[in-house]
């Protein structure tokens, strides 16, 4: 006869943000990194709360480790910084750059994601926000923004799981259908099209803008654009930089509540700002983000968690700013296994104080920052 170990954790918290909603004081048991219950309890449990790990759908970098040029160390410093902020899943992004500079680092991100160690956040793919932007190019170098070319996105690695693209591309479509057909996620961005130009790449697939009202036309009241597209839309998410100075608290607040429960994003657009560098883009902070020399947003140095505290001071429900920030992403990616907390879905869980600050951090049912 063969026995075979079994690891049990218990995790206590006086609210769980569960599939269904809010829970009371509860138990959350954990069998061999999956969710096994989820219990009312009786006994004094810790003042905090207990929501889905983090999804992060956008970090160019973090602190001094930019993901474009990444190697051995830095993975491990990256999987650090990301768990303190209650991130256990999360996509490197890659800005626009010639073609030919792009298959060194999906390379080094490739052999990231295959790393044995235990307990890391998972690497779920790449994700590619340019060169085949549109006219709304923010920081990104606009002699570097070209056409799409379909051979070139034919041949890209599996491991790409996340396309922006400008809606205003005469094949976004067709790039559209052929990289959905592959499971990758299409999302417009950096973009000044038109409805029908988006109408169509939404048609084709694509299910994500790319930071709400950032790189894209806005929502004049009788010139709307690609941000007024993205609220009025149903088909369509879309993800917001909510740092404090890419997006005011009050448009935050306005943005949820137009989109609703199920299409808010939160991302942090993170930049390696202390290394002054986001692929090839320079950049320095300066009155409180990354910004180009000429005062252009360049990325954020935004937590995911800090993100949440802004929503909520900006008036958003915490349950649906927890949920831009878990479920909404990771149903996005099709990660069926993970986003929310439910009896038979992988234990990414993490614990806030009162004040939504990062208490403890679960992956797979493992506790990962020091107590």
């Amino acid at each position: 006869m063969t026995w075979h170990s079994v690891t049990v954790t218990s995790i206590y918290a006086s609210r769980v943000l569960a599939h269904n909603g809010w829970r009371g004081p509860s138990l959350v048991s954990i069998r061999n990194g999956v969710i096994s219950a989820i219990e009312p309890t009786n006994r004094a449990v810790p003042d905090r709360v207990l929501a889905p790990g983090f999804v992060d759908l956008q970090v160019n970098g973090i602190d001094d480790v930019d993901v474009s040029t990444a190697r051995g160390p830095d993975w491990t410093r990256l999987d650090t910084l990301l768990l303190a902020q209650g991130v256990t899943t999360w996509c490197p992004t890659l800005v626009t750059m010639a073609l030919d500079r792009y298959a060194a680092p999906l390379s080094r991100i490739a052999g990231a994601m295959v790393r044995t160690s235990p307990s890391r956040p998972t690497i779920v793919g790449a994700h590619l926000e340019g060169p085949f932007l549109g006219g709304a190019p923010g920081a990104h170098p606009v002699d570097l923004i070209i056409g799409l070319d379909l051979d070139w996105l034919q041949r890209l690695p599996t491991h790409v799981a996340v396309v922006t693209l400008g809606a205003e591309q005469p094949l976004a479509s067709v790039a559209t259908r052929a990289l959905v057909d592959r499971g990758v996620l299409v999302s417009v961005g950096h973009s000044r099209a038109t409805e029908s130009q988006f109408a169509a790449v939404i048609t084709a697939g694509a299910r994500l803008t790319t930071h709400l009202f950032n790189g894209m036309s806005g929502t004049h009241h009788r010139d709307p654009g690609v941000a007024t597209w993205a609220l009025t839309d149903r088909r369509v998410a879309a993800s917001i930089i909510a740092d404090g100075v890419h997006v005011h608290p009050r448009t935050i607040a306005l943005a949820f509540d137009a989109l609703g429960a199920d299409r808010a994003v939160l991302v942090t657009d993170a930049v390696a700002w202390r290394a002054g560098r986001a692929g090839q883009i320079g950049l320095a902070m300066t009155d409180g983000a990354p910004r180009l020399g000429d005062g252009t947003l360049a990325g954020s140095a935004v937590a995911m968690d800090t993100a949440v505290r802004i929503c909520v001071g900006a008036g958003v429900d915490l349950a649906a700013a927890l949920t831009a920030a878990s479920t909404n992403p990771a149903g996005l990616l099709g990660l069926s296994d993970r986003g929310c907390i439910a009896v038979g879905r992988r234990a990414d869980v993490v614990a806030l104080t009162t004040q939504l600050e990062v208490e403890q951090v679960w992956v797979a049912g493992d506790a990962v920052l020091p107590d």
